[in-house]
Order: structure tokens, then sequence, then C-alpha cells
């Protein structure tokens, strides 16, 4: 047998030979426990004396009737005795056991059974059809049971054909028509597609590539969060290219027996060598290739499938039209020798939508759906920024049900905010019923983070802000959409959401004089921030440049580890300290400036228990005497000022009068030029003035 698992040169499969061994042992084992098990339950109920005692038994009359059956005589105790048939005799005997001697070469024995007063005594025939139903019972019956256990657990445990199956692949197989999908039903993952365009024309069109020289990638990685359609678009690679289409898990390799995945990695590959052009695809590979690493021990059934996967992918003919194409979240951890050229040739990311990309999913998604003339999908995908396929998908479906538990016939923009909202923060919970001093606080820890927001020209837009518990555990919230898609933020952006984080804290300090709990996801979310300022974007003047923490998992938690030392770190957290309580600060002088509008706006939030982003603005500029904006002229609404307009106007006036002041030496300096100029201009004129009078005279 070869490495890739090939037949050898008689034809015959070696996986054969090894499912015959596993059942003769199988079959060995099952008769050992079964010879083991008969012998204990005859010795349980079977009780053999010598002959000399069997004659002592006659001499006392305690014989009912004996049977002489070929190399054995069965004694029959009569019922009346407590010795051989009680329940505590010296052999521990109880009712139902049976006693045995062995015969003897004895004459006199017919003679002693007539003194003994013995009413029966037979000469049993050998019955041989007896003794072929006592064999099966005893032996066949529980061979039989325990063979068929053996193979439904073997079934159960994933083996795919019990005891004969237990290498056999499990992949489910699909074909075109049977998965449906074409790269029309993937959206928002336009590289991603184009990547995998040139692999399905390679698969139609092999020829035009071979002919240049060009082969085709063995392997593509799809790498990417989890929700973003890495396994959709795998279905539709091979929708689009209609081979057959060899989709199983990572984890369907992986059984208690050492060997079976190997095993089944061969089997796989020789089936879809067979049916080539294919395409193989293994989802969550990371359950069978993690990076092998000798100092924290291993798994030598992991190991041993993924040498298999390696070698069965250097193996096999790539111009024939297979091609593995494989899943994971975590390529970080997977094995380098899985990961070079000639295995996994391509690695093709499948990140989480951009604004586009989000539209384009809502409109795949609604294709079913009845949607009315209120719908704007954009205003959903701002509202949605990070938001997966999978995501955005489960929103639309939420949205329609939301539709039909409303009575409406179609879905409005309010059902599609109103599961965004479901999504994200939960059902609302109606039963919940807050203490008046706390649908207080909870106000005015809302209104602390939107009027915050809507004072800083660096924050997010405010679109609502709620009283109303959710079921995911918030009281409230305020929700944000964001003017435009944003990629990057700049350090004035981020210091401006620290200080939206902590301004809830700092209203209810303001107006209650202490504080509460409620604060805990503000602060955890602040402090998360602050610290990658420092140790990941280089934005501590302190730590400057230089790389603090390294980001692992990035398409998961995004968990990160720090790579200083303990004093180091120490210093970090002095850091995060300072900036922390400077946005602290900050967040509390500006609702300290406008303490009426936020006591207004919180008076109008207990009232209403929600409002709106235009509702909320509304409220501040009549408070501040500002203008509403004149939407008939084209000038947009906005729910933010985008700074203190009295901290402006203090700012400004200075500002004016330096601009005063800087402009009045240089029309002195203007007027002085000029003077002298108009002087010698009226000289010059004064002789001509004079001369056009003497002429005139």
């Amino acid at each position: 047998m070869d490495n890739n698992g090939n037949q050898n040169r008689n034809g015959k499969s070696p996986r054969g030979g090894q499912n015959y061994i596993v059942l003769i042992i199988t079959m060995l084992f099952t008769l050992l426990c079964v010879g083991m098990m008969h012998n204990l339950w005859q010795d349980s109920r079977t009780v053999y004396v010598p002959y000399s005692e069997f004659n002592q038994m006659l001499e006392q009359g305690e014989v009912e009737a004996v049977v002489v059956s070929g190399n054995k005589i069965q004694i029959t105790p009569k019922a009346d005795s407590t010795k051989y048939t009680g329940s505590q005799d010296r052999y521990g005997g109880i009712l139902g056991i049976e006693y045995y001697t062995v015969p003897m070469d004895d004459p006199d024995l017919q003679q002693k059974l007539e003194d003994a007063g013995v009413t029966r005594y037979e000469q049993a025939q050998v019955d041989a059809t007896g003794s072929l139903l006592v064999l099966l019972l005893e032996w066949v019956l529980p061979i039989a049971v325990m063979l068929f256990l053996f193979n439904f657990m073997m079934k159960r445990m994933g083996g795919g054909g019990g005891i004969m199956g237990v290498g056999k692949s499990n992949a489910k197989v699909y074909v075109q028509k049977e998965t449906g999908v074409t790269f029309k039903d993937v959206a928002g993952e336009d590289e991603a597609k184009e990547s995998l365009t040139e692999i399905v024309d390679f698969l139609h069109n092999p020829g035009k590539y071979t002919k240049i020289g060009a082969k085709l990638p063995k392997g593509a990685l799809l790498v990417g969060p989890p929700g973003t359609g890495k396994t959709l678009l795998a279905k539709a690679v091979a929708g689009e290219a209609k081979v057959p289409f060899y989709s199983l898990s990572g984890s369907d390799f992986v059984e208690m027996f050492v060997g079976v995945g190997a095993s089944r990695v061969r089997d796989l590959f020789k089936q879809a060598q067979q049916s080539a052009p294919c395409i193989i695809f293994i989802d969550e590979v990371d359950a069978i290739g993690k990076s092998r690493d000798s100092r924290l021990g291993g798994n030598d059934e992991r190991e041993q499938t993924l040498n298999q996967l390696l070698s069965e992918m250097d193996g096999f003919d790539s111009s024939k039209g297979l091609l593995v194409m494989a899943a994971t979240n975590r390529p970080e951890i997977l094995d380098p020798a899985l990961l070079r050229p000639g295995r996994f040739d391509r690695r093709i990311i499948v990140d989480k939508p951009d604004l586009k990309g989000r539209i384009e999913i809502l409109k795949v998604h609604s294709k079913d759906v009845k949607l009315d003339e209120t719908v704007n999908f954009e205003e959903i995908a701002l509202a949605t920024s990070g938001a997966v396929g999978a995501d955005l998908a489960n929103m639309m479906n939420e949205a329609a049900i939301t539709a039909v538990k409303n009575g409406r016939q179609a879905v409005s923009q309010k059902d599609l905010f109103e599961s965004v909202e479901l999504v994200l923060v939960g059902k609302e919970k109606k039963d919940r019923i807050l203490s008046k001093e706390e649908r207080r606080i909870v106000s005015y820890h809302e209104v602390g983070h939107a009027l915050v927001s809507a004072l800083q020209k660096d924050a997010e837009p405010v679109q609502k802000i709620t009283i109303v518990p959710r079921t995911m555990g918030a009281l409230g919230y305020v929700m944000h959409v964001p003017e435009e898609e944003k990629f990057l933020n700049t350090e004035k952006e981020i210091r401006a959401m620290l200080v939206g984080y902590l301004a809830g804290r700092a209203a209810e300090e303001i107006v209650f004089d202490t504080v509460t709990t409620g604060a805990a996801n503000d602060i955890e979310q602040a402090t998360r921030i602050a610290r990658a300022m420092i140790t990941q974007y280089g934005m501590s003047k302190k730590f400057g440049l230089m790389g603090l923490e390294s980001r692992e998992n990035q398409y998961l938690n995004g968990r990160t580890v720090l790579n200083c030392s303990d004093m180091t770190a120490a210093e970090i957290d002095q850091e995060v300290m300072k900036i922390l309580k400077d946005s602290y600060e900050e967040a509390k002088r500006l609702l300290s400036e406008n303490r009426e509008a936020l006591d207004r706006i919180a008076e109008f939030l207990i009232e209403k228990e929600t409002i709106t982003g235009k509702e909320f603005m509304k409220i501040f500029r009549q408070v501040k005497g500002i203008p509403e904006p004149d939407v008939s002229s084209g000038q947009e609404e906005t729910h933010r000022v985008g700074g203190n307009p009295t901290e402006d106007a203090a700012k400004a006036e200075p500002a004016a009068q330096e601009e005063a002041a800087k402009a009045e030496p240089m029309a002195q300096e203007e007027t002085a030029k000029a003077e002298p100029a108009a002087q010698e201009e009226a000289v010059k004129a004064e002789p001509a003035a004079q001369e056009e009078t003497a002429k005139n005279e």
C-alpha cells in the first residue's frame, strides 16, 4: 500500500483487510465474553456433589427423583429437604438450583434407589435437536445480539456504515440542481466572488488555461468571521461549475479510534477522484488542521488525519479538475504545512460587508418579502455597521414577522428598524416596571449620552433615545446612526467617543449626587477603547508609537495579548486611568453648562419613554434659542449641534477682536500712505486750476 491509500497490486483496497481484521477480533472478543457469562450463569445455579454424598442423600431419604443423562446424573431433592432446597444450605443454594453428580460404575445403583424410596428414575436419551436449540440460545443468539449492538454503536459514533464502514467518508454529496445556489445568491463579497469566478472558469474551460501552462489551484481557503457566507460561497462555486460537491465538517473526520480519520480522508479523496471534476469542501478545517506542537502534547488521531490530508493534497492531479476548498474562522492556528503553496494556494478573505455590501445583502434577502414605499435600505445599512450577512438575513426575517404581528400586508421602514433593535439589544420587556426614581435615573443617564454626543462635532448623530428595558439586560439605550460609512477613526473622534460613553455616569453624579451600577457596560467599553489607544493605535504621548499588544483570534473575539513587562503594564493602567478621568471631567463640564437642556429633555423622555433624534434636537434648540433649520430652502436637518454654542460664541468674540486689532494698524498705514500722495496731487493740480481760472476770466 502506498502513502496515498491507493489499491495494492492485487487490486484490493487495504481498508477491506483492516475491516475483516476488526470483525474477527470483535467476534473472538464476543465469544470470550459470552463464554465467561455462560459459565458464570451456570455456576450460579448448578451444584455438583460427589458420588459419595449422593449415596448419603439416598441413605437419608432426601432424593425425590433421579435422571441419568449421558455423563451426568441430575438429582431432585425432596420438597421437605431443608438441607438441599432451603434458602441457606452449605452450598449457598436457593430454590431452583440443580444438583448433579458424575455417574460411577455402580451395579447396586438400582437397588439403592429402590431402598431409598426414589419414586422416579429415568434413563434419558440425548436429544440432538434440543442440544442444537440450547447451543443456539446459549451461544449464537448472544453473539448476534452483541454484534448488532456493536454495529449500532459504530453507526451512532459516525462510522457511516457500522463495522464495515468505520473508515468510510460520510461526506454529503450535492449536485448543482440540489444546491440551487449560484453567485446571484451571494451579495456583499465582490472580491471573494471575483477570485472564485476564476476557479469556476477553469473548471468549465480547463483547456485555455492548460494551453498556456496554467494549473488549477489545488486548494482555496475561505477565511472570515462567522456568518459572512463562507459556506454559501463554496456552494455557489459548485452551483456555477455544475460539478459534484462533497461537503463535510472537519469534526466528521475525528473519532475515538486512532486511524479512523486518516481512513476517511483516503476514502473521501478516492470518491472525489472517481467523480472528477468535483469540489471537496471541508468546513471548520481547524478541527483537523491545528498546528502540530509537541510542547503542549498532541492528539494522535488528529495529527494522523492531518498528515493524511497533507499527503492526499500532494498526491492528486489538479489537471483533472479536483479542487479542495476549506473554511475557517481561525487561520492563525492552522499548521504551516497546510497553508503553503501547493496545498491551499489561495487565501480568500470573506470579511464583514461595507455599506454597499450590506445594501446588496438586504436586497437579496428581501426578494421574497413584500415591502412598502417607506423602505430605505441605505438607512438600515447605516444603522447596522459591523453586521454580517447572517445578521441582516435575521433582521429581514424579524421585520417580516413584526409586520404580520401588527396586521400589515407589507414590511415598512419602522418594522426594519424594530428588527434591528431586536437583533442588537433584544425584545422590549413590557412587563418590567421600573420605580419612579429608577425611571428618572435611567432617563437622565440616557439623555446624558445623547446630549454629549449632540454637543460634540466629532460624535455620531443621535437617532433614538428610549428607557424601555430590553431582554439583553439594557434598561435603556441611545441609538446612533453615522452619517457615512467610516473605516478609520481620528484621535478626536475616539476621544469624543470616550466622553460620550462616560456621559451617562456624569449625568447621574450631577443630578443625583450619586452613581449607580447602570454604567458598568459603558465603563467596560470606554476602558477597552482607551487601552487600545495606548497599546495599539499609538495615541499616547507617553508611549508614542510603541506596539504593546498583539491581536489574536482576529475573526472571532479579537482577544489581545500584552507584549510588555509587568512594570510597563502597570504604567499602561495609569495612562488609561488618566485618559478616562479627563474624558469624565469633560463630560461633566458639557452637561453642567447645558443643565437646563438636560432637565427638559429628561422630563420629556420620562413622559414619552421613547423619543426620536428629531424630537431630541427640537427641544434642545428651543432651550438654547437656536432657530430650526429651513428644510424648504435646502438646509439639512441634523441631529447634533456640532459644538457648544456658548463656548463657540466665547471663542468667536476674542477672535473677532483680534482680527479687528490686526486690521486697524493696516488701515492707519494705508491712510498714512495715501495722505502724502493726495497732497502731492493737490499741489500739482493747483497751478493748472489757477491757469484755467485766468483763461476763463
